[in-house]
């Protein structure tokens, strides 16, 4: 039995305000689970970004008054950012922002008279220890695992239990006998 289009009105119109409904009441439920619910436990994923050249003390330390660019360059590496209108600056920067730590940005500025460095300007710079010690990731545990026995546990575990010789210990089938393969 086919329906008419006059008593199909009134049920499509309850059905698109019911869903209109519940529609709105989801918007409300999410906005609310946004502000401290659910979805505040999940975070997404963020790329872990590292820009720039990494600069120790150690190697802050190697640079003298009076090194060539070029002896500069063996130990830093290439500058960040040579501009040709400071010809006579380079500048190290490095930027690291990792997800559940501080953002790390360093700049280390070597400023030359014509071809030999003139000064070497920097903040605090970690050794290569500490450096390596803020980009690695903590480990689940800080115990290391144990990978022997101590005496004393040895000599608490039980004692094994004597082992009996006996029929099943052999090889069981036919016990055939084979020709030589040579003649004798």
């Amino acid at each position: 039995m086919l329906c008419s289009s006059r008593s199909a009105a009134p049920w499509l119109r309850s059905a698109a305000a019911i869903a209109g409904l519940l529609a709105m009441t989801g918007c409300a439920q999410f906005s609310n689970t946004m502000s401290g619910g659910v979805t505040s436990l999940i975070t997404p994923y963020r790329v872990e970004i590292v820009q720039g050249n990494v600069v120790t003390r150690e190697q802050a330390d190697l640079i003298k008054p009076g090194m060539s660019r070029t002896q500069v360059r063996d130990v830093l590496g290439s500058p960040m950012l040579a501009d040709p209108f400071h010809a006579e600056r380079w500048d190290y920067v490095f930027t690291m922002r990792r997800q559940g730590t501080e953002p790390q940005q360093r700049t280390v500025v070597v400023e030359f008279d014509g071809d030999r460095v003139k000064t070497l300007t920097a903040p605090e710079l970690p050794t290569e220890r500490e450096f390596v010690a803020s980009i690695s990731r903590p480990s689940r545990s800080d115990k290391e695992p144990k990978l022997a026995l101590t005496d004393e546990e040895k000599a608490a575990l039980p004692a094994p239990a004597p082992r009996v010789a006996s029929n099943a210990d052999q090889p069981k089938g036919a016990a055939r006998t084979y020709p030589p393969l040579e003649p004798l």
